[in-house]
């Protein structure tokens, strides 16, 4: 008995472990935001944001109406809002990104179109925030 306990522990601990992806099948569509802990794949196409505190790899014929935040981040589809990665962001050749870009490392091939600003360094989250001259300068 004391053994079959061992096994089921050690089973649980193991699937805990192992990584997970949620897929966003071609031809589907998703509306809202994505949330998760996880890696997210998009094939299809998401109304929305998608964060995550994982990998998002958005494939060719992938899309996303809406912001991307996570720890990193591959693209070869298209992406309408701002791209905010903590590590490194991959650009393929097919990328199209029209929004502005806040990563630490940015890795672009050749044909991918950035249609925005490009803002890198160590704490490329904190970019996006206003300084405190640029909301006074604002409203005067």
């Amino acid at each position: 008995m004391l053994n079959s306990k061992k096994s089921s522990n050690n089973v649980s601990d193991n699937s805990r472990q192992s990584p997970t992806v949620n897929i966003i099948s071609e031809g589907t569509k998703l509306k809202g935001d994505l949330i998760s802990d996880s890696d997210i794949r998009v094939a299809g196409t998401i109304e929305g944001e998608a964060n995550s505190k994982g990998k998002i790899i958005v494939t060719g014929n992938g899309k996303i109406n809406g912001n991307i935040d996570s720890a990193d981040a591959d693209i070869a589809g298209k992406i309408n809002g701002e791209v905010k990665v903590s590590g490194k962001l991959t650009l393929r050749a097919n990328a199209i990104i029209d929004g502005n870009i806040y990563t630490k490392t940015l890795i672009v091939e050749e044909g991918a179109q950035i249609n925005g600003s490009c803002r890198m360094g160590t704490d490329a989250k904190s970019f996006n925030k206003p300084k405190a001259t640029e909301s006074t300068t604002a409203g005067s």
